[in-house]
């Protein structure tokens, strides 16, 4: 079995930062790709960043240049830097992984968590 642990949501003002952690562990035996997406109330989940292969990146241009994914494979965890925080990124924040678990490839989700911007 497989399990993602999300942990670093919370509130903070318009401007602040936050960093987001998703810790994968079980019988993992690659990992194709990592990404965060997010779910705000009413509206419907959306991909806000993603790294895939030998380290490509992709970002919307709604977090181009304020938010920042990066690996540590070592610890099979990636991470979300989200820097100028906006009232509109208010949501719950979910991690996604494509694992190999035996010989199979599959998508993972994490258990989200909540970032609320608000003064």
């Amino acid at each position: 079995q497989v399990q993602l642990v999300e942990s670093g949501g919370g509130l903070v003002q318009p401007g602040g930062s936050l960093r987001l952690s998703c810790a994968a562990s079980g019988r993992i035996k690659s990992i194709a790709a990592m990404g965060w997406y997010r779910q705000a109330p009413g509206k419907q989940r959306e991909l806000v960043a993603q790294i895939i292969g030998g380290g490509s990146t992709n970002y919307p241009d709604s977090v181009k240049g304020r938010f920042t994914i990066s690996t540590d494979n070592g610890k099979n965890t990636v991470y979300l830097q989200m820097n100028s925080l906006r009232r509109e990124d208010t949501a719950v924040y979910y991690c996604k992984l494509r694992l190999m678990v035996g010989t199979i490839f599959g998508d993972y989700w994490g258990q989200g968590t909540q970032v609320t911007v608000s003064s």
